[in-house]
C-alpha cells in the first residue's frame, strides 16, 4: 500500500502536502470579495436614507398644511405657520434644505415640502435627488 491508496486517507494527505493544499482558500476569496459586499451595504444605506427622506417630507407636508389651515384661528400668517411647521421636525442637512409651500386651492390648504436626499458620504458628491412631499388639509375659518 503507497501514497496512492485513498482507503487509508494517507495518499490525499501527502498529495495536498506536495501541491500546497487549500488551506486559506476561504480566506482569499473572503478578501476578494469584501469590496463588493461593502458596496452593496453603502448602496443599501443609501436607499434606506432615500427612503426615509420621502417619509420625512410627507409627515413635514402634513404639519405644513394643518398649521397653514389653522393659522387664521392662530392670528399668525399662513406663509410662517406653513414654514415653521414644515420644519419643526427636521434636523441637520434636512432642514437646511428644506423648501416649503403653501397655498389655497377650493377651500383647501395644500402644501408641499422638498427635501434634498443627503448622501451617506458627505463632501464626496452630492446626490442627484431631491424628494417632495404633498397635503392638503380643510381650511379653518
Amino acid at each position: 500500500m503507497g501514497e496512492a491508496d485513498t482507503g487509508t486517507g494517507r495518499g490525499r494527505t501527502a498529495a495536498r502536502s506536495r501541491t500546497g493544499g487549500d488551506e486559506g482558500q476561504v480566506a482569499v476569496e473572503f478578501i476578494g470579495m469584501l469590496p463588493v459586499i461593502i458596496a452593496t451595504l453603502v448602496l443599501l444605506w443609501q436607499c434606506a436614507l432615500l427612503g426615509y427622506t420621502y417619509t420625512l417630507a410627507g409627515n413635514a407636508a402634513d404639519k405644513a398644511a394643518h398649521a397653514a389651515a389653522v393659522a387664521d384661528l392662530r392670528r399668525e400668517s399662513r406663509g410662517q405657520a406653513c414654514e415653521r411647521a414644515g420644519k419643526e421636525d427636521l434636523e441637520g442637512d434636512w432642514r437646511k434644505s428644506a423648501r416649503t409651500d403653501c397655498w389655497v386651492d377650493s377651500g383647501l390648504v395644500k402644501a408641499e415640502v422638498g427635501l434634498k436626499v443627503p448622501v451617506l458620504f458627505p463632501g464626496i458628491a452630492d446626490f442627484p435627488f431631491s424628494v417632495t412631499g404633498n397635503a392638503a388639509a380643510a381650511k379653518e375659518n
